[in-house]
């Protein structure tokens, strides 16, 4: 009796040492998680307090990028305000599980609050919604939708002293008729929420009596668009969902389910390496996933949907369906263009920034993550500059010897000269210097300007736009919250490049994108994933080190706990078919 006081006495004082039992128990003792929740002693200030010599940093959104910078943001040097519509971050990659109920809206979701309240920098958040930026002013005005007693209408004007824009990207229509009012999406939590809502009302629709059979199987068309990772992930989960559970449910409908899967371009999952792309088209022709390429959708009508084919003709074809989950790509949102037409980037799809992550002509200005893009500079634009800087001597030629001077500090600035060294199999840009010259060169060998030029003029062939994916923001944020941290650090001793176009160096490395791998989950338990050095793996195997890759990428142990347990829940017990 004395030790089951001891035992009873040892979980009141330390209550966390509960919480840590029942998650250790739901888990099946396969994962030990501490809850990101700190004591009521935790550090917190009161705005009031602030002190007026910071520095304020206005953060809009609390997407991969927005996040990724709060979390990293150490320096206590500035009085950071967060201001976001959405109280919480999602962990959107796994919004296709939560279509079909594999995983709980709940347990990919952490409290913004939740992240920031632990920080030793000052931050505040505020829900609210951003509608106007005047960069020439430092001012943004927000309005909060919170419904109750508030004044809607009322606006809130926010000074700044750094602006970081991370509001993301909305779903893109291309205007065509239909799509807005007729088709589901897939950007947000919410999004999943509702098509799962929908599966389930299709199912249970087609179950009435009176129904004609074309009506039933009307109901139970499913149609993606988007041949992309998040269509496919989600017509796998799709046919997962449907053949493993709700057919055992819904026994006298299962004839009548068709899943097809629309694509503009030839071939799904054009974006992966072309075995991938082959095995996920031949799979799902194997699961009875319909996959119709060269198929452009051209307007949705509330039970149709019709299409155009690219190759043969332009003929349109028209399909019943019951649901219509569009995945093709981003749009901008209306604070965007409202902000581009400002600073004269009205013509551009996301807004331009430098390879620091500034928007371009607003010094003040970051913006990182599917709102923006970054603007690389081209060598040849400043091939000049740079073989004026390296020819120190003034001599109007160029020694091998020079040129290797300022070698890393060209390959640092121009990420497309590595990236044509690598294509090319060249080790250094003396290498590339040799090829043009013939394999002669010495570093006692001059090279003139026009030779110089020669050299480089097909370096910026290599420059591509940064894909708008989640790794991407999480990384730009780290990158600009590191930025932060040293910003007067910097200011002493830059670290950056060479300035070609002036004196001294840039006060920070530009930023640089690692690409990690990118994972396309297929359905059946089998995932591709295509690794960095070309390596691809398909397969079960593949599938379990998505769930470890995904479960440490998630924002907290208390998230990791709940996903964990969710996906053991799937195992033992299916998914859930309440309409909930």
């Amino acid at each position: 009796m004395t030790l089951f006081r001891r035992f009873c006495r040892t979980f009141r004082v330390n209550p966390w040492l509960a919480r840590m039992l029942i998650v250790f128990t739901t888990s099946g003792g396969g994962v030990l998680a501490f809850s990101d929740v700190k004591s009521e002693n935790g550090m917190t200030f009161d705005s009031s307090e602030a002190d007026s010599k910071k520095k304020k940093v206005v953060v809009l959104g609390t997407g991969w990028a927005g996040i990724s910078f709060l979390k990293n943001l150490r320096n206590p040097s500035y009085d950071v305000q967060v201001i976001s519509p959405r109280n919480y971050f999602a962990f959107t990659p796994l919004l296709p599980s939560v279509t079909c109920g594999t995983v709980e809206p709940r347990s990919i979701v952490e409290p913004v609050r939740n992240i920031v309240r632990k920080k030793n920098v000052n931050i505040h958040y505020w829900e609210a919604e951003c509608f106007k930026i005047d960069a020439e002013n430092k001012k943004i005005y927000c309005r909060s939708h919170i419904a109750g007693n508030l004044n809607e209408k009322e606006e809130i004007v926010v000074d700044y002293d750094y602006l970081v824009i991370a509001i993301g990207a909305r779903a893109n229509t291309f205007n065509i008729p239909g799509v807005a009012e007729n088709c589901h999406f897939l950007k947000e939590l919410e999004d999943a929420q509702k098509i799962r809502r929908t599966v389930i009302d299709c199912f249970e629709k087609a179950s009435l009596p009176n129904l004609s059979d074309d009506e039933r199987k009307r109901i139970l068309h499913f149609v993606v668009v988007g041949g992309g990772p998040t269509g496919v992930e989600f017509a796998a989960e799709l046919h997962d969902y449907v053949n493993k559970d709700l057919v055992r449910l819904y026994p006298r409908v299962k004839e009548a389910v068709k899943i097809t899967l629309l694509e503009a371009t030839d071939h799904i999952l054009n974006m992966f390496d072309k075995r991938i792309t082959a095995f996920a088209e031949e799979k799902f022709q194997r699961d009875g996933i319909d996959v119709k390429t060269g198929a452009m959708v051209v307007k949705v009508s509330e039970k149709e949907i019709s299409t155009k084919e690219v190759k043969d003709g332009g003929g349109i074809s028209t399909m019943p369906y019951g649901m219509v989950v569009w995945s093709t790509g981003i749009g901008t949102r209306p604070v965007i263009m409202d902000f581009m037409k400002q600073i004269g980037q009205g013509k551009r799809r996301a807004l331009a920034t430098d390879e620091w992550l500034r928007v371009e002509g607003c010094d003040s200005i970051y913006a990182l993550g599917d709102c923006a893009t970054i603007n690389q500079r081209r060598v040849m634009e400043d091939i000049w500059a740079i073989f004026r800087k390296a020819d120190k001597d003034n001599s109007g030629t160029l020694t091998v010897k020079e040129f290797q001077e300022v070698l890393d500090d060209i390959c640092e600035r121009y990420p497309q000269v590595a990236l044509y060294l690598k294509n090319k199999r060249m080790r250094t840009l003396v290498d590339l210097l040799k090829d043009s010259k013939g394999d002669t060169v010495k570093e006692s060998v001059e090279v003139n300007l026009e030779e110089f030029k020669s050299a480089l003029s097909q370096v910026d062939s290599q420059m591509k736009n940064l894909p708008a994916t989640a790794q991407v923001a999480a990384q730009q944020g780290s990158y600009l919250a590191d930025c932060f941290n040293r910003m007067e650090e910097c200011e002493r001793n830059p670290e950056g490049p060479l300035r070609f176009r002036g004196e001294g160096r840039h006060r920070f490395r530009p930023f640089r994108y690692k690409h990690l791998g990118q994972f396309a989950p297929l359905g059946g338990e089998q995932t591709a994933a295509q690794l960095p050095g070309d390596w691809v793996s398909i397969g079960h195997s593949t599938q379990w080190l998505w769930y470890s890759v995904y479960a440490s990428k998630l924002v907290s142990w208390r998230t990791r706990a709940l996903v964990i347990s969710d996906w053991t829940r799937r195992f033992i017990f299916g998914r859930d078919s309440s309409g909930i």
